[in-house]
């Protein structure tokens, strides 16, 4: 299967077979609810792609790699930003008040974490004190002014959010980008590295 695969992206299709044997019971219950995995950040063989595995409990987390082949379906965060919210009444007023500032200017955006895994599957895994995880895509340069701007507002909602500029390099914070004046920590396959500009 051809596909364009990017950190945060969830995939299904995992089976047991595709792991150790080992596992912890929690992981072997999440793929037999055909739950999706996240597609997370490394450099790993041509075949494989990095993932991670959630369970109910927020430190149940389990890193492993699915074969591309293995993949039946795949959701980018962005395709979230246009679920029906009518179906999630306890997530609605807060993203709502995301949904009016990022459509303003056009973003290409979503939802990853916590927010995102549940607007997908439909299973209840956001609390109270969940951060609220979104993904700006910024395939062109992001000026500091606009991201100071954009920040404001999106901190203007009191909301705990945060928010990951997905550069042509890799994933660096909004927050850090708007406010900080030397390099920033952009997040890329092979590793963290400390950069003046993410998309140079």
């Amino acid at each position: 299967m051809q596909m364009h695969l990017q950190a945060h992206d969830l995939l299904w299709g995992i089976t047991l077979d595709c792991l150790e044997a080992d596992l912890p019971t929690w992981v072997k219950a999440a793929i037999a609810q055909n739950q999706p995995v996240v597609v997370r950040r490394a450099t790993t063989d041509p075949t494989l792609v990095a993932v991670g595995i959630r369970g109910t409990a927020r430190h149940q987390r389990y890193a492993a790699h699915m074969p591309i082949a293995a993949i039946t379906k795949q959701l980018k965060p962005e395709a979230l930003s246009d679920v029906n919210l009518h179906s999630f009444p306890h997530l609605m007023n807060r993203l709502q008040m995301i949904h009016k500032i990022l459509n303003q200017k056009n973003w290409v955006w979503g939802y990853t974490g916590s927010v995102g895994f549940e607007l997908a599957t439909g299973i209840q895994t956001v609390t109270e004190n969940s951060d609220i995880d979104l993904l700006i895509r910024t395939e062109e340069f992001l000026k500091k002014d606009e991201a100071k701007q954009l920040l404001h507002q999106l901190e203007q909602t009191e909301l705990k959010l945060d928010v990951q500029l997905q550069t042509p390099n890799g994933g660096v914070a909004l927050k850090e980008w708007a406010r900080t004046t030397g390099k920033v920590l952009l997040k890329r396959n092979d590793g963290a590295v400390l950069v003046n500009n993410p998309w140079q």
